[in-house]
């Protein structure tokens, strides 16, 4: 079995749209900085370096960046055949 190594930057101050298929099977750590997940609700939920994620067919929003450092975020997933 293979994986794929993805890096996501999400800038000081700025949010990114999800879009569930980006992140379908992958494993998702916060190597730099902090991210706030925003759901549909209005709800938001923040994690910090060193936190693990599973952001697959969640009721997000937007991936936002309050800190001010980017924010990176490294996704491991299976590479399908």
């Amino acid at each position: 079995m293979s994986f794929e190594r993805r890096t996501v930057m999400v800038e000081a101050g700025s949010e990114r749209s999800y879009d569930p298929a980006e992140w379908f099977d992958a494993l998702v750590v916060v190597e730099q900085g902090e991210v706030e997940l925003e759901c549909r609700s209005g709800g938001s939920v923040r994690f910090m370096q060193g936190d693990t994620l599973w952001l697959a067919g969640l009721p997000l929003r937007a991936l936002r960046n309050p800190g001010p450092d980017t924010a990176v975020l490294v996704a491991i997933s299976r590479i399908r055949a």
